[in-house]
């Protein structure tokens, strides 16, 4: 502070910014001794204490430890129980203070889980420097971030297993008007280890990537003036992990549970054509108004025209946009026909043919757009796209990044997590574990 008054007898001005970092710096380090002096608050301690393996530790001496808080290190003195049966040694205290096995105090791992989240370790080790004043390594960002999304990532195994497909009464709840299931897949890099053995999407390529699966509830309560539906505002909720359908389906099954399916007057799927998406909502939303994306509708239309009228664009527009018609009024059976009877001798065009015209036939009942409309529905799956890229795209696809299914999964959670406004319920539940 002295240094500050003489640089202002010397200019006759003041560098504000300085006095700031200076003034912060000086509140911290204060802050710092205050929290020091209450842990060193002398513990009441007995002979002897459970240990895990269902032997007594016995108590052993006093040791000390630092850890890094949001306001400085500090330095305090915690009874150490050593067991004579298994040999493993514990401190109640650490226990107590969340701070078993860690270096950081549980407020400085909650603000590295956050910066984690939202950028790369190296940029979020910047951010607390610059916004927080503490000083942490790179790695330390990525440690932590990872340990608290994959503690996320137990408690999302945890409730996906516990959860058995019953039905509630509607009094466990307030009932949910319209209740909407989105799900979608995107392509993450990854670390060679994690490729071994896994077929590339093109043929002859190697594996560079694995699909991430990414699922959101959402509420409708009602549509504008004009019946377009409205999506409830904040009530998006996400889900996803690298993992198979057959687990994902059980996971977003839970967060759906959690949401108020079983409340729901009105449940509805939506998605693009995938099988496993189907095959989700078959095995896991039975009785839900199952709808394909119409956006993914389209573009299947549009492709085909490319290939089908590749140097000719007014045709191409032309027989692209007659279909596309058919398909918003509701009439695919006429565009299978269109499909099934377009002429042309070439062999690569028939079986494009065939393969676009099987799709619309198999989705055929949820292409019904009308009838959606008419009932006040959505009939885009516009929110998990944004969710792909948001929620995915935008902290794991970043230049040079590459992952393992582990790290990746970790990030994905807690992602999720704060994207859906259950980080604070995360911390809450954490600590009163602690």
């Amino acid at each position: 502070m002295q240094l500050v008054f003489s640089d202002w007898h010397k200019t006759g001005t003041f560098d504000l910014d300085s006095i700031e970092v200076l003034v912060r710096n000086s509140m911290h380090h204060a802050g710092a001794v205050t929290v020091q002096q209450l842990l060193r608050i002398p513990e009441a301690h007995s002979r002897q204490i459970p240990c895990a393996c269902g032997q007594q530790a016995q108590y052993h001496e006093t040791r000390r430890k630092q850890i890094l808080t949001m306001l400085g290190p500090v330095v305090f003195d915690r009874a150490y129980y050593l067991c004579p049966g298994c040999h493993q040694g514990q401190s109640p205290r650490d226990r107590e203070l969340d701070v078993v096995g860690k270096e950081c105090s549980p407020g400085v791992r909650r603000m590295m889980a956050a910066v984690g989240s939202d950028t790369s370790f190296e940029s979020g080790r910047q951010q607390l420097r610059l916004l927080a004043g503490i000083e942490v390594t790179t790695k330390a960002v990525e440690r932590h971030a990872e340990a608290i999304g994959a503690d996320i990532v137990g408690g999302e195994q945890a409730r996906r297993d516990r959860v058995v497909q019953l039905q509630f009464p509607d009094i466990l709840g307030v009932a949910v008007p319209v209740l909407y299931i989105e799900l979608d897949g995107t392509q993450l890099p990854m670390v060679r280890g994690e490729l071994t053995g896994r077929v590339g999407r093109n043929p002859g390529q190697p594996a560079r990537t694995r699909e991430a699966k990414l699922g959101c509830v959402f509420t409708q309560t009602g549509t504008d003036l004009e019946g377009r539906p409205i999506r409830d505002p904040a009530s998006t909720t996400y889900t996803g992990a690298i993992e198979t359908a057959e687990l994902f389906g059980r996971r977003l099954y839970a967060e759906a549970w959690e949401r108020g399916w079983d409340r729901a007057r009105k449940k509805v799927v939506l998605g693009d054509g995938a099988e496993w998406i189907w095959n989700i909502a078959a095995q896991h939303f039975a009785g839900a108004i199952q709808i394909v994306d119409i956006w993914h509708a389209r573009e299947h239309l549009w492709d085909l025209a490319a290939k089908l009228f590749a140097s000719d664009e007014k045709p191409r527009k032309s027989w692209a946009k007659k279909l596309i018609k058919k398909l918003n009024g509701g009439r695919i059976e006429a565009v299978v026909s269109d499909l099934r009877n377009f002429p042309t001798r070439k062999p690569e065009l028939r079986e494009s043919l065939r393969i676009e015209a099987d799709y619309f036939e198999r989705n055929r009942d949820r292409m019904r757009y009308p009838k959606f409309r008419k009932q006040g529905l959505f009939i885009g799956s516009g929110v998990i796209e944004a969710g792909c890229k948001t929620v995915i795209g935008s902290r794991l696809k970043q230049s040079g990044m590459f992952w393992t299914v582990r790290g990746a999964n970790a990030i994905i959670a807690l992602r999720c997590t704060r994207l859906s406004g259950k980080f604070e319920d995360y911390w809450v539940s954490g600590e009163r574990a602690a």
